[in-house]
């Protein structure tokens, strides 16, 4: 059901703080990265220790099948992309609900060119009928790959997407079997640099409207509706260790403690990566830009990934993020000399 999680689960029960008797346990899935970061930080820091509540954290493997995983109660809450998925598991009626952000611009994704093509396309029109990889079909990147074609009159239906691992997008960049591919940190810096390929775009520049969340927090509805303080409580500790990764992404004192944390529990085992380029932005109250999720929701209606609109009020519930904004202040960043954009 999930790959590795039994590593990772056993990695964080060894890591997190003594469970309690009284400790409430709640299952979450989430994928592996430095976006992972903050909720280990509340492992590792204890603070959903001190709210009385035990993290069992388990990896994701796919995307595939996390809607069902959630709206079943196999896993109480999901950090994952805004994906066709989603509003598809909506119109089914299933228990689901954005509750929080988790990603947002600046995303620092790419989309690159193969290098052998630079000099032969130099416009955003000239990806007609040429290869795209994505990493999965109705993902996040398929609207960000929509959005960039969108500016030249092209639609994904004017390209051959290729279903491929972010990986695997380097081997066939460098195999010459795809002319381009929407790639995200570290991968699109680590492939422009070993010359494999060159940024042709930035999503963040096509994005409208603007900040973009790609990476939300789900909750199961029927789950929370007899868990309300519980699940309070969670995001009380959650948006602790929210700020603490703001800091730590601004370049604040606890940076080395946030790097030693996502090293030692496997979520990012090569420091350099971590050190050298861009981490996942977020908005730290909590809060996304509801315009952008509309605008996701009507591009995947008009290419007819999803079927019906489904108001703003079901797609997302700020309830317990504001209660724990409430409760511990808003975020008030310690570097305020950092140039950086996002997480403020």
């Amino acid at each position: 059901m999930f790959a590795r999680a039994g590593l990772i689960a056993a990695l964080l029960v060894l890591c997190a703080a003594p469970t309690r008797a009284e400790d409430r346990l709640v299952h979450v899935g989430t994928a592996k990265g430095v976006g992972a970061a903050t909720t280990l930080i509340g492992i590792e820091k204890g603070y959903f220790h001190d709210v009385g509540i035990k993290v069992d954290l388990q990896e994701l493997d796919s995307a595939a099948n996390v809607m069902t995983l959630l709206a079943q109660g196999q896993l109480q809450l999901v950090e994952g992309g805004i994906t066709v998925g989603y509003f598809n598991a909506l119109e089914r009626g299933l228990p689901i609900s954005i509750i929080g952000d988790r990603v947002s611009t600046p995303l620092n994704h790419k989309l690159l060119l193969r290098s052998d093509l630079a000099g032969e396309i130099t416009s955003i029109a000239q990806l007609k009928g040429r290869s795209i990889a994505s990493n999965g079909a109705g993902t996040v990147t398929t609207y960000e790959v929509g959005k960039i074609l969108q500016s030249a009159g092209l639609s994904i239906r004017d390209v051959d997407i290729k279903i491929l691992s972010f990986v695997q997008m380097g081997i066939a960049l460098t195999n010459k079997a795809v002319d381009a591919a929407l790639v995200i940190q570290p991968w699109a810096s680590q492939y422009a640099e070993q010359g494999i390929a060159k940024v042709i775009a930035d999503p963040d520049d096509y994005a409208d409207p603007k900040p973009l969340t790609i990476a939300v927090n789900l909750v199961n509805t029927d789950w929370a509706a007899t868990n309300k303080q519980l699940l309070r409580d969670y995001f009380v500790a959650y948006q602790r260790a929210a700020y603490e990764y703001c800091q730590a992404y601004h370049g604040g004192k606890n940076r080395p403690e946030v790097i030693d944390i996502i090293v030692r529990t496997g979520m990012e085992d090569r420091p350099d990566v971590i050190n050298r380029y861009p981490w996942p932005a977020r908005n730290p109250s909590g809060h996304i830009n509801e315009a952008s999720l509309l605008d996701m929701q009507k591009y995947y209606l008009r290419e007819g990934l999803v079927q019906r609109e489904q108001p703003l009020e079901r797609l997302l519930n700020y309830e317990y993020v504001d209660y724990a904004v409430g409760k511990i202040g808003p975020f008030n960043l310690e570097n305020k000399a950092s140039p950086l954009a996002g997480c403020r």
